[in-house]
Protein backbone atom coordinates (compact mmCIF):
# COMPACT_ATOMS: atom_id res chain seq x y z
CA UNK A 1 0.00 0.00 0.00
CA UNK A 2 1.02 3.25 -0.54
CA UNK A 3 2.31 4.87 2.86
CA UNK A 4 0.28 7.91 4.16
CA UNK A 5 2.29 9.16 7.14
CA UNK A 6 0.88 11.15 9.77
CA UNK A 7 1.83 14.24 11.71
CA UNK A 8 3.95 15.81 8.85
CA UNK A 9 4.19 19.43 8.75
CA UNK A 10 6.27 20.19 6.05
CA UNK A 11 7.60 17.32 3.65
CA UNK A 12 11.21 17.08 3.69
CA UNK A 13 12.90 15.64 0.35
CA UNK A 14 15.87 13.74 2.15
CA UNK A 15 16.29 11.02 -0.42
CA UNK A 16 14.71 12.29 -3.62
CA UNK A 17 17.08 13.07 -6.58
CA UNK A 18 17.44 16.35 -7.41
CA UNK A 19 15.05 18.00 -9.77
CA UNK A 20 16.34 17.45 -13.18
CA UNK A 21 18.61 14.87 -13.16
CA UNK A 22 18.96 11.47 -15.36
CA UNK A 23 17.82 9.42 -12.15
CA UNK A 24 14.67 12.10 -11.13
CA UNK A 25 13.82 11.49 -14.80
CA UNK A 26 13.97 8.28 -14.93
CA UNK A 27 11.89 8.34 -11.49
CA UNK A 28 9.38 10.38 -12.52
CA UNK A 29 8.88 8.35 -15.94
CA UNK A 30 7.68 5.36 -13.99
CA UNK A 31 5.52 6.31 -11.59
CA UNK A 32 1.65 6.70 -11.65
CA UNK A 33 -0.80 9.29 -12.56
CA UNK A 34 -2.75 11.05 -9.72
CA UNK A 35 -6.46 12.19 -9.57
CA UNK A 36 -7.49 14.11 -6.40
CA UNK A 37 -11.19 14.71 -6.36
CA UNK A 38 -12.08 16.64 -3.27
CA UNK A 39 -15.51 17.37 -2.38
CA UNK A 40 -17.04 20.12 0.42
CA UNK A 41 -18.82 19.38 3.12
CA UNK A 42 -19.22 15.24 2.79
CA UNK A 43 -19.63 13.37 6.30
CA UNK A 44 -16.30 10.29 6.29
CA UNK A 45 -18.95 8.39 8.33
CA UNK A 46 -21.04 7.80 4.80
CA UNK A 47 -17.63 5.81 3.47
CA UNK A 48 -18.27 2.75 5.61
CA UNK A 49 -21.32 0.71 7.45
CA UNK A 50 -23.16 1.79 9.21
CA UNK A 51 -23.63 5.04 7.58
CA UNK A 52 -23.12 3.79 3.87
CA UNK A 53 -26.02 1.87 4.33
CA UNK A 54 -28.41 4.82 4.12
CA UNK A 55 -27.60 6.28 0.61
CA UNK A 56 -26.14 4.76 -2.69
CA UNK A 57 -22.98 5.60 -3.51
CA UNK A 58 -21.47 3.08 -6.06
CA UNK A 59 -18.26 4.44 -7.18
CA UNK A 60 -17.79 5.33 -3.39
CA UNK A 61 -17.90 1.60 -3.08
CA UNK A 62 -16.00 0.74 -5.80
CA UNK A 63 -13.25 2.70 -4.24
CA UNK A 64 -13.88 0.77 -0.83
CA UNK A 65 -13.39 -2.61 -3.19
CA UNK A 66 -10.57 -1.70 -5.43
CA UNK A 67 -8.39 0.09 -2.76
CA UNK A 68 -8.06 1.22 1.10
CA UNK A 69 -10.70 3.37 3.08
CA UNK A 70 -9.44 5.09 6.06
CA UNK A 71 -11.72 5.10 8.70
CA UNK A 72 -9.97 7.59 10.78
CA UNK A 73 -9.66 10.34 8.67
CA UNK A 74 -10.09 14.08 9.78
CA UNK A 75 -10.10 17.61 8.96
CA UNK A 76 -7.89 19.96 10.60
CA UNK A 77 -10.14 22.54 10.53
CA UNK A 78 -13.89 21.89 10.23
CA UNK A 79 -14.14 25.50 7.53
CA UNK A 80 -13.38 25.75 3.98
CA UNK A 81 -10.17 27.94 3.70
CA UNK A 82 -8.28 26.64 6.52
CA UNK A 83 -8.77 23.02 6.02
CA UNK A 84 -7.66 23.60 2.20
CA UNK A 85 -5.05 25.65 3.73
CA UNK A 86 -4.02 22.83 5.34
CA UNK A 87 -4.04 19.83 2.62
CA UNK A 88 -2.63 21.92 -0.12
CA UNK A 89 0.33 22.84 2.44
CA UNK A 90 1.03 20.01 4.61
CA UNK A 91 1.18 22.29 7.24
CA UNK A 92 -1.42 22.57 10.52
CA UNK A 93 -3.86 25.07 11.31
CA UNK A 94 -1.18 26.99 13.61
CA UNK A 95 0.97 27.24 11.69
CA UNK A 96 -0.86 28.23 8.48
CA UNK A 97 -2.78 30.62 10.90
CA UNK A 98 -5.96 30.30 8.70
CA UNK A 99 -8.69 30.77 11.43
CA UNK A 100 -11.13 31.43 9.28
CA UNK A 101 -12.11 31.96 5.51
CA UNK A 102 -10.34 34.89 4.84
CA UNK A 103 -7.44 33.83 5.53
CA UNK A 104 -5.58 31.42 3.96
CA UNK A 105 -2.09 30.77 2.27
CA UNK A 106 -0.08 33.66 0.78
CA UNK A 107 -1.19 32.69 -3.07
CA UNK A 108 2.62 32.11 -4.34
CA UNK A 109 2.65 29.47 -1.52
CA UNK A 110 4.44 26.01 -3.14
CA UNK A 111 2.18 23.33 -3.18
CA UNK A 112 2.40 19.81 -2.98
CA UNK A 113 1.14 20.25 -6.94
CA UNK A 114 3.76 23.13 -7.34
CA UNK A 115 6.75 20.43 -6.25
CA UNK A 116 5.14 17.28 -7.91
CA UNK A 117 5.68 20.32 -11.29
CA UNK A 118 8.90 21.30 -10.77
CA UNK A 119 10.04 17.31 -10.85
CA UNK A 120 8.19 16.63 -13.91
CA UNK A 121 4.68 15.81 -13.33
CA UNK A 122 2.15 17.84 -15.73
CA UNK A 123 -0.68 19.59 -13.58
CA UNK A 124 -4.22 20.55 -14.07
CA UNK A 125 -6.77 22.14 -11.71
CA UNK A 126 -10.65 22.45 -12.13
CA UNK A 127 -13.14 23.80 -9.96
CA UNK A 128 -13.03 24.77 -5.87
CA UNK A 129 -9.49 25.48 -4.64
CA UNK A 130 -10.34 27.50 -1.84
CA UNK A 131 -6.83 27.54 0.15
CA UNK A 132 -5.83 31.27 -0.35
CA UNK A 133 -6.50 34.71 1.37
CA UNK A 134 -9.06 36.90 0.61
CA UNK A 135 -12.24 34.82 -0.74
CA UNK A 136 -15.67 34.84 1.10
CA UNK A 137 -17.96 37.56 3.34
CA UNK A 138 -16.35 40.83 5.01
CA UNK A 139 -17.90 39.00 7.90
CA UNK A 140 -14.64 36.91 8.09
CA UNK A 141 -12.39 39.69 8.12
CA UNK A 142 -13.80 41.54 10.98
CA UNK A 143 -15.11 38.57 13.35
CA UNK A 144 -12.07 38.24 15.87
CA UNK A 145 -12.57 41.97 16.32
CA UNK A 146 -16.42 41.61 17.85
CA UNK A 147 -15.70 38.07 19.78
CA UNK A 148 -16.70 40.12 23.14
CA UNK A 149 -19.60 42.05 22.21
CA UNK A 150 -22.51 41.08 24.59
CA UNK A 151 -25.06 40.40 21.99
CA UNK A 152 -25.30 37.23 19.71
CA UNK A 153 -25.89 37.48 15.44
CA UNK A 154 -27.34 34.98 13.37
CA UNK A 155 -25.42 34.17 10.30
CA UNK A 156 -27.17 31.69 8.54
CA UNK A 157 -30.84 31.78 7.07
CA UNK A 158 -32.77 28.83 8.74
CA UNK A 159 -31.82 25.08 7.10
CA UNK A 160 -34.70 24.56 5.01
CA UNK A 161 -35.11 21.86 1.59
CA UNK A 162 -35.75 22.58 -1.68
CA UNK A 163 -36.81 19.93 -4.10
CA UNK A 164 -36.84 19.57 -8.18
CA UNK A 165 -39.73 17.26 -8.90
CA UNK A 166 -37.94 16.10 -11.49
CA UNK A 167 -37.07 11.62 -11.72
CA UNK A 168 -34.96 12.61 -14.45
CA UNK A 169 -33.40 15.66 -13.87
CA UNK A 170 -29.43 14.16 -12.85
CA UNK A 171 -27.52 17.97 -13.66
CA UNK A 172 -28.52 19.61 -10.26
CA UNK A 173 -25.57 21.22 -9.44
CA UNK A 174 -24.62 22.71 -13.07
CA UNK A 175 -21.16 24.29 -11.78
CA UNK A 176 -20.08 20.87 -10.43
CA UNK A 177 -21.02 19.01 -13.26
CA UNK A 178 -19.11 21.89 -15.67
CA UNK A 179 -16.16 21.27 -13.46
CA UNK A 180 -16.03 17.59 -13.65
CA UNK A 181 -16.83 18.03 -17.66
CA UNK A 182 -14.24 19.62 -18.02
CA UNK A 183 -11.70 17.56 -16.08
CA UNK A 184 -12.98 15.23 -18.46
CA UNK A 185 -12.64 16.78 -21.57
CA UNK A 186 -8.94 17.38 -20.23
CA UNK A 187 -8.13 14.19 -19.98
CA UNK A 188 -9.26 12.87 -23.03
CA UNK A 189 -7.56 15.40 -25.50
CA UNK A 190 -4.43 16.24 -23.36
CA UNK A 191 -3.85 14.06 -20.83
CA UNK A 192 -4.37 11.01 -23.06
CA UNK A 193 -1.30 12.31 -25.27
CA UNK A 194 1.16 12.75 -22.44
CA UNK A 195 4.53 11.09 -22.10
CA UNK A 196 5.23 12.23 -18.62
CA UNK A 197 2.78 11.30 -15.64
CA UNK A 198 0.00 14.12 -14.86
CA UNK A 199 -1.61 15.04 -11.71
CA UNK A 200 -5.09 15.87 -11.69
CA UNK A 201 -7.20 17.67 -9.36
CA UNK A 202 -11.07 18.20 -8.93
CA UNK A 203 -12.69 20.80 -6.34
CA UNK A 204 -16.26 20.45 -6.23
CA UNK A 205 -19.01 22.39 -4.21
CA UNK A 206 -21.35 19.37 -3.09
CA UNK A 207 -22.62 18.22 -1.08
CA UNK A 208 -22.12 21.68 0.23
CA UNK A 209 -25.83 23.56 1.01
CA UNK A 210 -26.71 26.38 -1.42
CA UNK A 211 -27.03 29.72 -0.68
CA UNK A 212 -30.18 31.17 0.78
CA UNK A 213 -30.80 34.83 -0.45
CA UNK A 214 -34.51 34.55 0.42
CA UNK A 215 -33.64 34.27 4.19
CA UNK A 216 -32.35 38.08 4.50
CA UNK A 217 -29.49 40.32 5.10
CA UNK A 218 -27.34 37.73 6.52
CA UNK A 219 -27.93 34.98 4.40
CA UNK A 220 -25.84 32.03 4.03
CA UNK A 221 -25.85 28.31 2.58
CA UNK A 222 -28.51 26.88 4.22
CA UNK A 223 -30.75 25.02 1.36
CA UNK A 224 -30.80 21.54 0.87
CA UNK A 225 -31.62 21.25 -2.69
CA UNK A 226 -31.93 18.00 -4.93
CA UNK A 227 -33.93 16.22 -7.62
CA UNK A 228 -36.15 13.05 -7.17
CA UNK A 229 -33.48 11.52 -9.11
CA UNK A 230 -31.27 11.51 -6.65
CA UNK A 231 -33.75 11.41 -3.57
CA UNK A 232 -34.67 8.28 -4.68
CA UNK A 233 -30.97 6.89 -3.76
CA UNK A 234 -31.92 7.18 0.02
CA UNK A 235 -33.25 4.99 2.02
CA UNK A 236 -35.76 7.37 4.18
CA UNK A 237 -36.66 4.44 6.27
CA UNK A 238 -32.88 4.01 7.76
CA UNK A 239 -32.36 7.76 8.64
CA UNK A 240 -31.98 8.45 12.38
CA UNK A 241 -33.21 11.55 14.33
CA UNK A 242 -31.04 13.05 16.19
CA UNK A 243 -31.78 13.32 19.81
CA UNK A 244 -31.18 16.88 21.06
CA UNK A 245 -30.57 18.35 24.54
CA UNK A 246 -33.16 21.00 25.91
CA UNK A 247 -31.22 24.46 24.70
CA UNK A 248 -31.69 25.29 28.52
CA UNK A 249 -29.08 21.91 29.15
CA UNK A 250 -26.94 23.20 26.36
CA UNK A 251 -23.07 23.78 27.03
CA UNK A 252 -22.45 27.89 25.72
CA UNK A 253 -20.41 27.14 22.72
CA UNK A 254 -22.94 24.55 21.69
CA UNK A 255 -25.85 26.97 22.00
CA UNK A 256 -23.82 30.00 20.36
CA UNK A 257 -23.07 27.40 17.25
CA UNK A 258 -27.10 26.25 17.44
CA UNK A 259 -27.94 30.06 17.59
CA UNK A 260 -25.49 31.66 14.68
CA UNK A 261 -26.65 28.71 12.57
CA UNK A 262 -30.65 29.92 12.83
CA UNK A 263 -31.23 26.60 14.46
CA UNK A 264 -32.70 26.93 18.05
CA UNK A 265 -36.24 27.61 17.09
CA UNK A 266 -38.62 24.53 16.34
CA UNK A 267 -38.27 21.89 14.51
CA UNK A 268 -40.78 18.57 13.64
CA UNK A 269 -39.13 15.65 12.83
CA UNK A 270 -40.51 15.59 9.47
CA UNK A 271 -38.47 18.43 8.79
CA UNK A 272 -35.22 17.06 10.55
CA UNK A 273 -35.81 13.92 8.32
CA UNK A 274 -35.97 15.63 5.36
CA UNK A 275 -32.57 18.08 5.77
CA UNK A 276 -30.94 14.85 6.58
CA UNK A 277 -32.27 13.00 3.20
CA UNK A 278 -31.83 15.80 0.81
CA UNK A 279 -28.54 15.86 2.57
CA UNK A 280 -27.69 12.33 1.54
CA UNK A 281 -29.04 12.66 -1.57
CA UNK A 282 -26.51 15.47 -2.35
CA UNK A 283 -23.73 13.39 -1.48
CA UNK A 284 -25.35 10.83 -3.89
CA UNK A 285 -24.86 13.69 -6.63
CA UNK A 286 -21.42 13.87 -5.57
CA UNK A 287 -20.60 10.25 -6.00
CA UNK A 288 -21.93 10.26 -9.43
CA UNK A 289 -19.48 12.80 -10.21
CA UNK A 290 -16.95 10.83 -8.79
CA UNK A 291 -17.51 8.07 -10.78
CA UNK A 292 -17.67 10.21 -14.13
CA UNK A 293 -13.80 10.57 -13.70
CA UNK A 294 -13.33 7.06 -12.85
CA UNK A 295 -15.06 5.72 -15.73
CA UNK A 296 -13.52 8.31 -17.69
CA UNK A 297 -10.09 6.70 -17.28
CA UNK A 298 -11.13 3.45 -17.55
CA UNK A 299 -12.55 4.59 -21.01
CA UNK A 300 -9.15 6.00 -21.64
CA UNK A 301 -7.19 2.52 -20.32
CA UNK A 302 -5.69 5.26 -17.64
CA UNK A 303 -7.29 3.84 -14.41
CA UNK A 304 -4.71 1.03 -13.92
CA UNK A 305 -1.67 3.42 -14.22
CA UNK A 306 -3.49 5.87 -12.32
CA UNK A 307 -3.69 6.82 -8.24
CA UNK A 308 -7.46 7.52 -7.69
CA UNK A 309 -7.66 9.35 -3.92
CA UNK A 310 -11.39 11.06 -2.58
CA UNK A 311 -11.87 13.53 0.03
CA UNK A 312 -13.59 16.28 1.42
CA UNK A 313 -12.51 19.45 3.78
CA UNK A 314 -14.90 18.65 6.31
CA UNK A 315 -18.41 16.96 7.05
CA UNK A 316 -21.67 18.29 7.62
CA UNK A 317 -23.69 18.21 10.71
CA UNK A 318 -27.13 17.82 9.22
CA UNK A 319 -29.20 19.30 12.23
CA UNK A 320 -27.21 16.60 14.75
CA UNK A 321 -26.85 18.46 18.08
CA UNK A 322 -29.33 20.65 16.95
CA UNK A 323 -26.79 22.30 14.42
CA UNK A 324 -25.95 22.41 10.68
CA UNK A 325 -23.12 23.21 8.34
CA UNK A 326 -19.62 22.34 10.11
CA UNK A 327 -17.56 24.42 12.12
CA UNK A 328 -17.76 21.78 14.77
CA UNK A 329 -15.62 19.28 16.32
CA UNK A 330 -18.79 16.58 16.36
CA UNK A 331 -17.97 13.42 14.10
CA UNK A 332 -20.18 14.77 11.42
CA UNK A 333 -18.41 17.78 11.28
CA UNK A 334 -15.15 16.66 11.45
CA UNK A 335 -15.19 12.91 10.21
CA UNK A 336 -13.98 13.01 6.17
CA UNK A 337 -13.68 10.62 3.74
CA UNK A 338 -10.38 9.14 2.52
CA UNK A 339 -10.34 6.46 -0.42
CA UNK A 340 -7.46 5.89 -2.61
CA UNK A 341 -6.87 3.23 -5.48
CA UNK A 342 -4.25 2.41 -7.94
CA UNK A 343 -1.00 0.89 -8.98
CA UNK A 344 1.02 -0.12 -5.53
CA UNK A 345 -2.19 -0.05 -3.46
CA UNK A 346 -3.81 -2.69 -1.43
CA UNK A 347 -7.54 -3.65 -2.28
CA UNK A 348 -10.55 -3.99 0.29
CA UNK A 349 -8.52 -2.73 2.84
CA UNK A 350 -9.76 -0.81 6.05
CA UNK A 351 -7.40 1.18 7.56
CA UNK A 352 -8.17 2.14 11.37
CA UNK A 353 -5.21 4.36 12.16
CA UNK A 354 -5.65 8.12 12.23
CA UNK A 355 -5.00 10.30 9.62
CA UNK A 356 -5.46 14.31 8.97
CA UNK A 357 -5.84 16.19 5.35
CA UNK A 358 -2.41 17.47 6.29
CA UNK A 359 -1.02 13.84 5.08
CA UNK A 360 -2.34 14.28 1.52
CA UNK A 361 1.03 16.95 1.31
CA UNK A 362 3.70 13.87 1.70
CA UNK A 363 1.99 11.09 0.35
CA UNK A 364 1.26 13.44 -3.22
CA UNK A 365 5.08 13.44 -2.92
CA UNK A 366 5.68 9.57 -1.90
CA UNK A 367 4.24 9.00 -5.51
CA UNK A 368 6.93 9.85 -7.35
CA UNK A 369 10.15 8.43 -4.67
CA UNK A 370 9.90 12.09 -2.01
CA UNK A 371 11.02 10.53 1.60
CA UNK A 372 9.17 12.98 3.91
CA UNK A 373 10.64 13.24 7.29
CA UNK A 374 9.78 15.99 9.35
CA UNK A 375 7.28 15.09 12.14
CA UNK A 376 5.59 18.18 14.57
CA UNK A 377 6.10 17.08 17.99
CA UNK A 378 3.15 18.95 20.55
CA UNK A 379 4.42 19.68 23.96
CA UNK A 380 2.27 19.62 26.71
CA UNK A 381 2.01 22.46 29.29
CA UNK A 382 4.16 20.23 31.93
CA UNK A 383 6.78 19.50 29.38
CA UNK A 384 5.31 16.33 28.12
CA UNK A 385 6.34 15.26 24.51
CA UNK A 386 3.34 13.76 22.61
CA UNK A 387 3.17 12.65 18.90
CA UNK A 388 0.33 15.32 17.66
CA UNK A 389 -1.63 13.53 14.65
CA UNK A 390 -3.55 16.85 14.09
CA UNK A 391 -4.70 20.00 15.37
CA UNK A 392 -7.77 21.96 14.70
CA UNK A 393 -8.87 25.08 14.84
CA UNK A 394 -12.26 26.62 13.90
CA UNK A 395 -12.81 30.55 14.30
CA UNK A 396 -11.66 33.40 16.49
CA UNK A 397 -15.04 33.40 17.77
CA UNK A 398 -15.80 29.65 18.36
CA UNK A 399 -12.32 28.08 19.72
CA UNK A 400 -12.12 24.22 19.43
CA UNK A 401 -8.89 22.52 19.94
CA UNK A 402 -8.28 18.58 19.66
CA UNK A 403 -5.32 16.83 20.46
CA UNK A 404 -5.13 12.62 19.51
CA UNK A 405 -2.91 10.60 21.22
CA UNK A 406 -1.88 7.29 20.26
CA UNK A 407 -0.75 5.57 23.33
CA UNK A 408 -1.57 5.58 26.97
CA UNK A 409 -0.07 8.69 28.92
CA UNK A 410 -0.65 10.21 32.55
CA UNK A 411 -3.66 12.11 32.61
CA UNK A 412 -1.82 15.55 32.63
CA UNK A 413 -4.84 17.37 33.29
CA UNK A 414 -4.62 17.05 37.46
CA UNK A 415 -2.06 19.05 38.59
CA UNK A 416 -4.04 21.60 36.28
CA UNK A 417 -7.60 20.78 37.32
CA UNK A 418 -7.93 19.46 40.49
CA UNK A 419 -4.02 18.37 42.25
CA UNK A 420 -5.94 16.64 45.07
CA UNK A 421 -8.75 14.83 42.92
CA UNK A 422 -8.79 10.88 43.13
CA UNK A 423 -6.68 9.20 40.77
CA UNK A 424 -9.35 6.48 40.20
CA UNK A 425 -11.95 8.99 38.77
CA UNK A 426 -14.23 8.08 36.17
CA UNK A 427 -14.60 10.39 32.82
CA UNK A 428 -17.56 11.24 33.48
CA UNK A 429 -16.21 12.74 37.23
CA UNK A 430 -13.52 14.74 34.81
CA UNK A 431 -16.24 15.53 32.78
CA UNK A 432 -18.49 16.98 35.38
CA UNK A 433 -15.44 19.41 36.87
CA UNK A 434 -14.60 20.15 33.43
CA UNK A 435 -17.95 21.81 32.74
CA UNK A 436 -18.15 23.63 36.27
CA UNK A 437 -15.12 25.17 35.21
CA UNK A 438 -16.47 26.62 31.64
CA UNK A 439 -14.67 23.59 29.51
CA UNK A 440 -16.61 20.43 28.17
CA UNK A 441 -14.93 17.36 27.40
CA UNK A 442 -15.62 14.63 24.80
CA UNK A 443 -14.12 11.80 24.39
CA UNK A 444 -14.16 9.78 21.10
CA UNK A 445 -13.49 6.15 20.62
CA UNK A 446 -11.36 5.12 18.02
CA UNK A 447 -12.94 2.91 15.45
CA UNK A 448 -10.09 0.56 15.57
CA UNK A 449 -9.20 -1.76 18.90
CA UNK A 450 -12.16 -1.97 21.87
CA UNK A 451 -12.63 0.98 25.25
CA UNK A 452 -10.49 0.22 27.39
CA UNK A 453 -11.68 2.07 30.76
CA UNK A 454 -8.87 1.97 31.78
CA UNK A 455 -6.34 3.89 29.76
CA UNK A 456 -5.45 7.48 30.33
CA UNK A 457 -6.44 10.29 28.98
CA UNK A 458 -4.88 13.54 27.61
CA UNK A 459 -6.46 16.87 27.55
CA UNK A 460 -5.10 20.55 27.36
CA UNK A 461 -6.48 22.86 29.61
CA UNK A 462 -6.02 26.62 28.52
CA UNK A 463 -7.74 29.57 30.84
CA UNK A 464 -10.48 32.09 29.74
CA UNK A 465 -13.50 31.11 28.16
CA UNK A 466 -15.67 28.89 27.69
CA UNK A 467 -13.88 26.52 25.37
CA UNK A 468 -14.40 22.33 23.74
CA UNK A 469 -11.37 20.32 24.02
CA UNK A 470 -11.72 17.28 22.57
CA UNK A 471 -9.95 14.68 23.56
CA UNK A 472 -8.86 10.34 22.31
CA UNK A 473 -8.74 7.74 24.29
CA UNK A 474 -5.42 6.62 24.17
CA UNK A 475 -4.87 2.72 23.17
Amino acid sequence: MLPLWVSVVAATALAAPAPGTREQKLQVAQAPNVVLVASDSFDGRLTFQPGSRVVKLPFINFMKAHGTTFLNAYTNSPICCPSRAAMWSGLFTHLTESWNNFKGLDPNYTTWMDVMEKHGYQTQKFGKLDYTSGHHSVSNRVEAWTRDVAFLLRQEGRPVVNLIPDKNRRRVMERDWQNTDKAIDWLRQEAINYTKPFVLYLGLNLPHPYPSPSSGENFGSSTFHTSLYWLEKVAYDVIKIPKWSALSEMHPVDYYSSYTKNCTGNFTKMEIKNIRAFYYAMCAETDAMLGEIILALRKLDLLQKTIVIYTSDHGEMAMEHRQFYKMSMYEASAHVPLLMMGPGIKVNLQVPDFVSLVDIYPTMLGVYGHTCATVYMWRSENNFWELSLSFHHVSPRNQTQVVRTTRPVPLLTRPLLCPDCDPKETTEDLRYRMQKQGLFLFVYKPRAGKLNPKHSLKVTVRPGGACFFFVWLAF
